[in-house]
């Protein structure tokens, strides 16, 4: 092992090594997870929970893992055995979750190739239905439903009517899962020498999109609508206990802890090195850059509620204008509360014979998604209704691709180091055969997610393989490392590759602060799960599927959407 310890490859500077972290930690979550619990949970208000068990929580476990793996130099299976031969499985329980969370992941980096793919099509193809098999009418399963769904669910999907019900491989699908399988290959065919050079581009690129749209998105008509629900707080709701909880595991997660990802990055660093510092420019730039994305997201998804109120509007003018024989012009949106109410107070069974409902801009606003529902739904709505539709879901596609692929390196890490540590792969394979051979299985088993019920199973390991297993392990890291190794033995450690000791607040994290919290989250977390587990819609058959939204058995896609994300949410 200490001969395997001293052959251990090395960033080539400190940068690629922070770039590395940062990639890891800075993920989709981020941008699609973060802006959505925001909005559910009072704007403004989640950040004071969000800091909280980011403070006392997350930096203390990401220091604890970096510190080890650098201290000790080994990968997830190595350190856990070092220190302990009870704790080896910690170390596989690390190396198994990053490798089923690695198959649901790249499979969402397969859909953002897809669409980054038909991006540069004019017209996008989600803007409009396609036409019938007889080429004259629309599809009329799209007309009842909306073309941005329609393309999602019948083109990228093909989903079938509930997980019981796998149908047949995608085609489409299958090519792109294998060019995700292939990019991530080609990106780490020679390890960390390759992944850094990488690194420059995944990490830094989606600061700049992210920039670029920010400036586009702040002029956008709407946009200060979207940004004043987001920030708006709502003191209220921080005496709901779901929130500190929801809190809890979104610091958690976001900072990718658990994984063995960090560790395995952080053995290839000198041993002398201030890891205290690495920790908290990290964590910062994870919270910051979660800040950060959800202003261009939510002042895009202002313009889009501000577009629907106003198409709202403009439709119930023209319906008033023809049934009153109202003169063109004389009545316009900017008038139309005026004189609907003097229609309704006039004659008022005949405006309630037209079945209008009040064009809400709050009731637009509150039509929100998370996950794959903003990113391929939400989000690319928004986009076709802005100029130069093309160009800005080229950008945005880039920018997902760009972050989850960062994020992959740090999960592809997380299984060839430990690995290593197990001396399972002879020393005469080359470690492309080895990274190859494992993408390789990891497409075969991914083929799973090309199916009819590939989302479903998306879904399912979102939900279970990325949350109680993380805390589980997260646990028996910090009670190993300090009530195992010892306190004061890791204490020594830092100062050996810091020069001084940790302070107070680190030891009292480490100690009672953290280990308390985890524990706390974890029977929380499975107690709402099992309250919520019958109405999961991959267990409950009464509850309606997508498809039949789509086939217009039931209401929109996107009510439907915002219900199950509701549902979900704390699985994920």
């Amino acid at each position: 092992m200490e001969n395997n310890i001293q052959n251990l490859p090395k960033w080539d500077n400190k940068v690629q090594y922070l770039l590395a972290c940062i990639g890891f930690a800075v993920g989709l979550g981020n941008v699609w997870r973060f802006p959505y619990l925001c909005q559910i949970y009072g704007g403004g208000a989640f950040l004071i929970p969000y800091l909280i068990a980011l403070v006392f929580e997350g930096l203390p476990l990401l220091y604890l893992e970096m510190a080890i793996g650098q201290r000790l130099r080994r990968g997830s299976i190595g350190i856990w055995t070092a220190i302990s031969p009870l704790l080896g499985g910690v170390g596989i329980g690390s190396m198994m979750v990053s490798l089923l969370v690695g198959l649901f992941y790249n499979t969402i980096l397969a859909w953002v190739l897809w669409y980054f793919f038909h991006s540069f099509q004019n017209p996008l193809p989600w803007s409009q239905c396609p036409l019938s098999a007889n080429r004259t009418p629309y599809d009329d399963e799209c007309e009842r439903s909306t073309p941005v769904n329609y393309f999602w669910y019948r083109k990228t999907l093909n989903i079938s009517s509930d997980i019981e019900i796998s149908g047949s491989l995608h085609p489409p699908m299958v090519i792109f899962q294998l060019a995700a399988w292939c990019i991530l290959y080609v990106c780490y065919i020679k390890g960390i020498k390759s992944v850094g050079k990488a690194l420059y581009v995944t990490v830094t690129f989606p600061y700049l999109v992210l920039t670029i749209f920010l400036i586009r998105a702040l002029i956008l008509p709407g946009a200060t609508d979207g940004l004043v629900y987001l920030f708006t707080p709502d003191w209220e709701i921080l005496k709901n206990p779901q929130v500190w909880l929801d809190a809890a595991t979104q610091i958690f997660f976001s900072l990718s802890l658990g994984f063995g990802g960090l560790i395995a990055f952080s053995s290839y660093n000198d041993e002398k090195n201030n890891c205290e510092r690495d920790v908290v420019l990290v964590g910062v730039i994870n919270g910051a850059t979660s800040l950060y994305a959800s202003i261009p997201i939510f002042a895009i998804l202002g313009f889009k509620a501000t577009s629907n109120f106003d198409r709202c509007l403009k439709q119930y003018v023209l319906l008033l204008t023809n049934h009153f024989d109202i003169a063109d012009q004389n009545m316009t949106i900017e008038n139309y509360q005026e004189l609907y109410d003097h229609l309704n107070q006039t004659q008022p069974s005949e405006v309630a014979g037209l079945g209008l409902q009040e064009c809400n801009l709050q009731t637009f606003l509150d039509q929100s998604a998370s996950g794959t529902g903003l990113a391929f739904i939400v989000f690319t709505q928004a986009v076709v209704e802005m100029p130069g539709s093309q160009v800005w879901a080229v950008l945005f596609f880039i920018m997902l691709f760009s972050l989850g692929l960062s994020s992959m390196f740090g999960n592809l890490q997380g299984i060839l180091t430990p690995l290593s540590d197990l001396n399972m792969i002879p020393k005469w394979i080359p470690n492309e055969a080895v990274t190859g051979l494992i993408c390789l299985v990891s497409f075969a088993v991914s083929l799973i997610f090309t199916l009819g019920s590939g989302n479903y199973w998306v879904e399912v390991f979102n939900g279970y393989v990325g949350s109680v297993p993380l805390l589980i392990i997260a646990f028996f890291e910090i009670t190993g490392v300090i009530y195992g190794r010892g306190i004061k033995t890791f204490s020594d450690d830092i100062y050996h590759m810091t020069g001084r000791q940790p302070n107070i607040y680190w030891k009292a994290c480490w100690m009672v602060i953290s280990p308390l919290l985890l524990l706390v989250v974890l029977i929380a977390y499975v107690v709402l799960q099992a309250q919520i587990l019958p109405s999961y819609p991959a267990w409950n058959p009464d509850y309606v599927s997508k498809s039949s939204v789509l086939a217009g058995q039931c209401p929109p896609i996107t009510s439907l959407d915002s219900d199950y994300e509701n549902r979900k949410h704390i699985l994920a």
